[in-house]
């Protein structure tokens, strides 16, 4: 089974979060505080009542679907209280309804691979039609996966589709249905004696035995693929026939009534080795073949530089014609590449609604020869090749509505892994416009609208050609900044402008008004007093767009000046370790578990605050002072180990087992400490095994959080006992005891979108960095990042992320890792640390263990590492400037 990457498994993190709070509070108050402290965080809209309806945002290339089979486990388990859930999975066309199907129907698929993990073999996975074949016995002992198109339920009339239809199959689902069960269910009209000449007259009124039906019976969980397709009126009362438990939408770009509860950065996707970026693109006024022809000098170059990889990998240009009636059609293009470039045809494939020259082909065998993809718009879904490294769209940039769907075929990472020519992690672009501001603009606009990327992540994502050199040096000259290009609707005046930005700008007429060009390699200060001239001699209304472009255009030159982007290096970062029987081990969770005698066999078995109060129709569970309700199930229906006549304790302690799995605790340990929690609460407790049962999934959590909770006591335990001891190595034994930031590798989120310019970044973008309060003064954290990168001894500085210990430096505690928030490589090789705490710190919180750990891993170090807890004001009365003077020195 593929293993989640962080992204995806912080984004099934939240939806479980949030559906645990669902348990014991109003939907819309286990939304606000899902998003508590975040950014973007919005009031939840209750499209449907009380029903939990999510969105997940997951950029082009994200692994959507993989993610969406994960999510069944997690709703089924969170919130349902089984392991054997309905699923209705609506994709947006057929096609990839049989994509989906398929991958899930495959055993060997990392799709059905994720529901197996958590199903085992229990899994049906089955369309609407074979839907009818389903066993009434089925149901409740196996997980069940519908896949259907949306348009297969939504419409008006429900006389128009067999999913309303009654079938006389499914009979056996509905027998002996109690009267409450039968309201919410759709009955025999007049109109359906119409379509369905075997049903009389008798038979209007009677519950429909209709797919429909079936599925509101069961309260599936719907799964919605391409969610931002389908806010009108008539989808939501097409969700609220088949009387969903829960909604997980999924996509790239939400629209207004999706709830978004988790966003997933492009800059994540890229530093999980998903996606290529930056987008190297190229500009072509000339016209298609001159865009034809370089995008083939691009590819070629790509695979002389793929043959120093290990893995095989064959660079594919993607060429996306222009419609019939154009010049630069299909076959004036195939012609092109064999008569003029004497591009073998065996080397070019065609994919169109009419010639469908990729079927059956597998692009990433050795023996295919394809190198061109020529298509319209065919490609838009179910394609997907990660070789494809060149887009080139010979139509219009001002026609080219598709081309967001073709560039993420082209930004797929092969084998979703780094390469080790730098090259090969980027993806190429080649459009036909006057150029690199026109090109740039269209393109990033597409990037927002239909894949999923912020403005400025867009805006820092795509890189002019000239710059990175790849025509052997001809073009702009390496890192050359483009000019900066502005429509505005009337040319302001600039009478009054300092002379030194009137010689920085060229205003030119046009019919709509007035172009303005600045040049690309202006000071920040000249660049925002243009801002302030041009936003003040233009209509109120065109200003936001004006004050946005602006601000892209600062996120270029920031990706293009970044260290990183031009092949700087950051100085590795010593991390405290330990001296463990002679052996130099870095200070890792598990290290201070282990130093903690953690071992849960040892153990007490106590759960506090665990409490079950049978009423008559639910169960009321206390967990650590939150009630939570589910509702009562019959014993019959209870499947554990398929246990044929009852449940016994040794079944409940395996279903625990296989539950609670843990990375650090032996099976034989767990199993041990389980059977004593059951035996704990059906002897001392005075617990029934059927309650326990009952509760299963509740008992589980809980089991869980107390795991944790002793887990974390012996980290505190061990950290506090080893911490003198932890030191930094010295230099000569460092190497494989040092945290790198590695370029590509920072997988930033709501990134800086201030005026003020930074210099000395490491990245191209910056990780959650405000510069405004709401209230409107300027941030105290971003203060110290001006001052930072402001610095005379300061040579490049990162945000760190936290929650990221593959792409972060961190600190060990007594709770779990410290990310301080910035990290300075000095020009002298020093490195200093910075946490931003504001106001002077307490004791009373983890202030204390993250002083105590940096001021260790400074002391440790020989002078090579420095560690500043900065705040407002220290004891001595000194700001933030004087502090930082103070800790570097001269």
């Amino acid at each position: 089974m593929l293993t989640l990457k962080t992204y995806q498994q912080q984004t099934l993190d939240a939806l479980t979060g949030f559906l645990q709070r669902c348990r014991s509070q109003p939907v819309a108050q286990a939304f606000a505080a899902t998003l508590a402290g975040q950014e973007r965080a919005v009031a939840y809209q209750p499209i449907f009542g009380d029903t939990p309806a999510v969105c997940l945002r997951i950029p082009t290339g994200g692994g959507k679907t993989l993610l969406a089979a994960h999510c069944i486990a997690a709703t089924s388990r969170t919130l349902l209280d089984t392991d054997a859930p309905v699923t209705l999975w609506l994709t947006p066309s057929d096609t990839i309804r049989t994509q989906t199907l398929e991958a899930l129907a495959n055993v060997r698929h990392p799709y059905r691979q994720a529901l197996a993990h958590s199903f085992g073999d229990r899994v049906q996975v089955c369309d609407l039609d074979s839907l009818q074949t389903l066993s009434p016995q089925d149901v409740g002992k196996t997980a069940i996966v519908v896949v259907a198109t949306i348009q297969s339920f939504n419409v008006s009339n429900t006389a128009q589709r067999n999913v309303y239809a009654f079938f006389e199959e499914l009979a056996p689902h509905f027998d002996n249905l109690p009267p409450q069960l039968t309201q919410g269910l759709e009955k025999v009209t007049a109109a359906d004696l119409l379509s369905q000449p075997y049903l009389t007259e008798k038979d209007v009124g009677r519950v429909k035995y209709s797919v429909a039906n079936w599925l509101h019976l069961q309260r599936p969980v719907v799964i919605v693929d391409e969610a931002h397709n389908n806010r009108t009126e008539r989808f939501f009362q097409t969700l609220g026939r088949v009387n969903p438990s829960c909604i997980i939408e999924l996509t790239a770009t939400p629209v207004a009534g999706n709830n978004v509860l988790h966003h997933v950065s492009a800059q994540e996707l890229k530093a999980e080795q998903m996606i290529k970026l930056p987008i190297v693109l190229a500009e072509h006024p000339q016209g298609w073949r001159d865009c034809v022809a370089d995008a083939m000098r691009t590819r070629d170059q790509l695979e002389t530089t793929a043959q120093a990889e290990p893995d095989y990998i064959r660079p594919i240009v993607l060429i996306q014609a222009a419609p019939k009636g154009n010049e630069a059609t299909v076959e004036v293009v195939r012609q092109y590449l064999i008569d003029e470039q004497k591009i073998p045809e065996d080397q070019i494939a065609v994919a169109t609604g009419a010639q469908k020259e990729l079927d059956g082909i597998d692009l990433f065998d050795r023996a295919c020869p394809v190198r061109y993809v020529i298509t319209v718009e065919a490609l838009k879904e179910g394609w997907d090749c990660s070789f494809a490294y060149v887009l080139a769209s010979l139509q219009s940039v001002n026609s080219a509505k598709d081309v967001e769907q073709l560039l993420g075929r082209v930004l797929r990472m092969p084998y979703a892994r780094s390469r080790q020519q730098e090259a090969l992690n980027k993806a190429y672009a080649h459009i036909i416009a006057e150029n690199f501001a026109q090109a740039a603009s269209t393109l990033k606009d597409r990037m927002v609208q239909n894949m999923g990327f912020e403005r400025f992540e867009a805006a820092a994502a795509l890189l002019p050609q000239g710059s990175l050199d790849l025509q052997g040096g001809q073009g702009r000259a390496p890192n050359a900044i483009p000019d900066f290009t502005l429509q505005v609707s009337q040319a302001p005046d600039t009478q009054h402008w300092p002379e030194p930005l009137r010689q920085a700008v060229d205003i030119r007429p046009t019919s709509l008004g007035a172009t303005v060009i600045l040049r690309g390699d202006v000071s920040a200060d000249t660049l925002a007093q243009a801002q302030a001239f041009v936003e003040h001699t233009v209509p109120a209304k065109e200003r936001d767009k004006v004050r946005d472009q602006f601000d892209d255009f600062r996120a270029l030159r920031q990706a293009m000046r970044a260290p990183a982007q031009l092949g700087a290096t950051f100085v590795p970062i010593p991390q405290l370790c330990l001296n463990l029987d002679g052996h130099l081990e870095t200070v890792e969770r598990e290290t201070l578990t282990g130093l903690g005698d953690w071992n849960l066999a040892k153990q007490p078995a106590q759960l506090a605050g665990f409490n079950i109060t049978e009423t008559v129709n639910t169960f009321q569970i206390d967990v650590n002072a939150a009630r939570v309700e589910y509702r009562k199930i019959d014993t019959a229906q209870l499947h554990l180990d398929d246990a044929p006549s009852h449940v016994s304790e040794q079944d409940l302690v395996a279903w625990l087992d296989r539950e609670l799995r843990q990375p650090d605790v032996s099976q034989p340990q767990l199993q041990a400490y389980l059977l004593r929690m059951v035996q704990h609460l059906l002897h001392d407790r005075r617990m029934t095994l059927t309650a326990l049962v009952r509760a299963r999934f509740q008992l589980a959590q809980a089991i869980e959080r107390e795991i944790e909770r002793l887990r974390q006591y012996a980290v505190a335990q061990g950290f506090q006992l080893r911490l003198p001891e932890m030191t930094v190595p010295p230099l000569e034994q460092a190497a494989p005891h040092s945290f790198r930031f590695q370029p590509g590798q920072y997988p930033a989120r709501n990134v800086y979108r201030g005026s003020y310019q930074f210099d000395k970044h490491f990245y191209p973008v910056i990780h959650d960095l405000r510069e405004k309060t709401p209230g409107g003064k300027e941030a105290e954290e971003f203060q110290c990042a001006r001052l930072i990168d402001a610095h005379r001894l300061v040579k490049f500085w990162v945000r760190n992320i936290e929650r990221q210990p593959q792409s972060s430096f961190w600190l060990p505690t007594a709770t779990d890792y410290f990310y301080p928030d910035f990290v300075a490589e000095l020009i002298d090789g020093r490195i200093l640390v910075v946490e931003y705490k504001g106001e002077p710190y307490k004791t009373n919180d983890d202030s204390r263990e993250k002083k105590l750990a940096g001021e260790q891993w400074e002391r440790s170090s020989d002078g090579r590492c420095l560690f500043l807890f900065a705040v407002e004001r220290d004891e001595q009365g000194r700001d933030v400037a004087k502090q930082l003077e103070a800790k570097i020195g001269v």
